[in-house]
């Protein structure tokens, strides 16, 4: 009965809620660095960020925990994205590696939230174990 239930609605979107301590100092990595458009009616308690048919919520000291972490699916030369992010100082948790689900990439935002970077894996590569 429930999986009828279940079956008969569509998911618009899921946004993950980000918990940070200061909206400016996120704003500036992830509009600054990343390139995303900060919403018009957010202020310096919540907002939400977009960019390409996707966002975030930003929520000072509310909604979540530090450390949680996010995949964003990539689609674009993620090395040369590294090399881009390590001369902005981004905290690089781990450097572009080929795994069999891709090849992924992990950065800290400022307030420790880990965003994983994946595009697809080089099949001609070997892969990390």
């Amino acid at each position: 009965m429930g999986e009828s239930i279940a079956a008969g609605f569509r998911l618009e979107n899921i946004t993950p809620i980000l918990n940070v301590k200061d909206i400016s100092r996120s704003l500036a990595f992830y509009v600054g660095i990343l390139g995303f458009k900060n919403a018009e009616w957010g202020d310096d308690s919540f907002t939400c960020i977009n960019r390409d048919n996707t966002g975030l919520y930003l929520c000072r000291d509310g909604q979540g925990v530090s450390g949680t972490w996010v995949w964003i699916g990539f689609d674009g030369d993620i090395s040369a994205f590294h090399q881009y992010l390590r001369s902005c100082g981004v905290v690089i948790r781990l450097a572009p590696t080929n795994f069999p689900w891709a090849c992924e990439m992990q950065i800290e935002d400022p307030d420790g939230h880990v965003l994983r970077f994946g595009t697809e894996p080089d099949d001609k590569q070997p892969y990390a174990v």
